[in-house]
């Protein structure tokens, strides 16, 4: 088994270092993320693991404080190379007094790493003492590749600072942004890396390779938490007595618990995403869906309510002729004795033991009401998580601030959002399909079947969004 790779996290105060390695590991609690200056005071490891096993350990040190002093001091210490020069002033007194924090940050370069992550807020202006990290960092005689941070603020200065670099003989650069990575980012950060640990390459794709497969891994299984959480909404259904519905003040608060339980499918749906994404619950907001309009009906021509029926009773594909008539019929409030007259297709639901259809055409004789969601609200809401999924792959580890979508159709709303809500009708006839309903089996194989089918619409529409350019073979040939 391969050594992990050693990289030290180097630059200066606030640069964004632990909020690398808060996104790069996955881990949102590393360290202490803080704008004040100085906030890393020792030098902290962490791993980045493949398949359970420590491939890259990273060590966070501190921001290096007073680099012009250090290079002057350097300077004048006796040595014929550089690195024996940074080697007598780890030995020295000045080590543990005056320079202490920059001496953590030159061992952990010197004695403990393959390799340094020089760390960069481009959003500040190239000063002298910057120009003196970068040289005093190279003294180590240790590959060091800078990364641009906060390249996309408005007012970063990227372009100075790479032509500084140049300037340094730094000409192998990466830009990652600690808060918001592009989707892939920290695959083209290992791919830049390899041009410099050229006897790592193969260590370096293989985890490339495997960061592919998480990433593929955990949209699949973002897709499917949305897709589940869809049919929770589009299989709820609550009941209401005629004389609570014709009292308006118990129809409002009927509504209001039903728009409750809605919003609590979507509250944990979005802390299920977040799960997957390694981030912590309340890391993002629910947007508000809107209202449910009145969608006061039985379902009676829903094509898997008679679809059901027609397999318990084996009338094939006479169900839907045989039970629309009996519906009608129903819903013209004619009584009982007058539906019966259709003889053999009620007859059948009762000896065929179909309960739960005559209970719909027993509840509309006698005046009961069901409430479900709108396809509309399945549709918003299908819309709402399609994006959350695509915010949570663009976003860092590191990020403070709540993760906010607005609510309301968006461009993402077209056909395919259309064929998802198509795919959830089957969950219309099973409301046992919500998960803590009342009844709720433990296993439904057709509940998973139309979740997947579900999921796979989610994965095809997410699909369409930019994704990363296509990543270099670290393996072969040069990058």
């Amino acid at each position: 088994m391969s050594e992990p790779i050693r990289i030290a996290v180097v630059g200066h105060t606030n640069a964004g270092k632990t909020s690398l390695l808060r996104t790069l590991t996955r881990q949102v609690d590393f360290g202490e993320v803080s704008d004040r200056p100085g906030t890393t005071r020792h030098a902290e490891a962490i791993d980045l693991k493949v398949e359970g096993v420590p491939a890259v350990r990273f060590t966070d040190t501190p921001g290096l404080e007073d680099s012009i002093a250090l290079q002057e001091y350097l300077n004048r210490l006796p040595g014929e190379s550089r690195p024996e020069r940074v080697r007598a002033f780890l030995q020295g007194p000045e080590s543990r007094e005056a320079f202490e924090q920059e001496a953590k940050v030159l061992r952990a370069l010197l004695e403990h790493s393959d390799a340094a992550m020089l760390v960069i807020d481009t959003r500040e202006p190239v000063l002298p003492k910057y120009r003196a990290e970068i040289e005093i960092l190279t003294w180590c005689a240790k590959p060091v590749m800078p990364v641009l941070n906060f390249v996309r603020a408005p007012n970063s200065r990227r372009d100075q600072w790479r032509q500084v670099l140049l300037e340094s003989n730094l000409h192998a650069q990466a830009e990652f942004d600690a808060v918001a990575p592009f989707v892939g980012a920290e695959r083209q950060l290992y791919g830049d890396l390899g041009t410099l640990l050229q006897a790592k390459r193969q260590q370096l794709g293989e985890i490339v390779d495997y960061l592919a497969r998480e990433s593929a891994d955990r949209r699949r299984a973002a897709c499917r938490v949305a897709a589940s959480g869809l049919v929770d909404v589009a299989a709820l259904r609550r009941q209401i007595s005629a004389e609570d519905f014709a009292i308006e003040l118990r129809r409002t608060e009927f509504v209001r618990a039903l728009h409750e339980d809605v919003g609590a499918h979507a509250r944990r749906t979005v802390d299920e995403l977040l799960q997957v994404f390694a981030f912590r619950r309340g890391d993002a907001e629910v947007a508000r869906l809107p209202q449910i309009a009145a969608r006061w009906e039985d379902d009676l021509f829903n094509t898997e309510t008679l679809r059901e029926a027609g397999k318990k009773l084996g009338l094939g594909a006479m169900i839907g002729a045989g039970f629309g008539a009996v519906a009608d019929v129903a819903m013209a409030g004619l009584s009982l004795g007058a539906a019966t007259t259709l003889g053999a297709t009620i007859g059948g639901a009762l000896s065929g033991g179909w309960k739960p259809l005559w209970r719909k055409l027993e509840n509309r004789l006698n005046g009961v009401q069901e409430l479900t969601v709108e396809d509309a609200v399945l549709l918003l809401m299908g819309d709402h998580l399609l994006h959350l999924i695509g915010a949570l792959e663009h976003r860092g580890h590191a990020a403070m601030d709540k993760l906010r979508l607005s609510s309301g159709p968006r461009d993402g709303v077209g056909d395919g959002l259309r064929e998802l809500v198509e795919a959830l009708q089957p969950a219309r006839g099973h409301p046992e399909w919500e998960r803590g309903a009342k009844g709720r089996r433990g296993t439904d194989n057709d509940r998973q079947e139309t979740l997947e089918d579900a999921a796979r619409y989610l994965e095809m529409l997410i699909s369409k969004y930019p994704l990363q350019e296509k990543l270099p073979d670290l393996r072969s040939g040069p990058i």
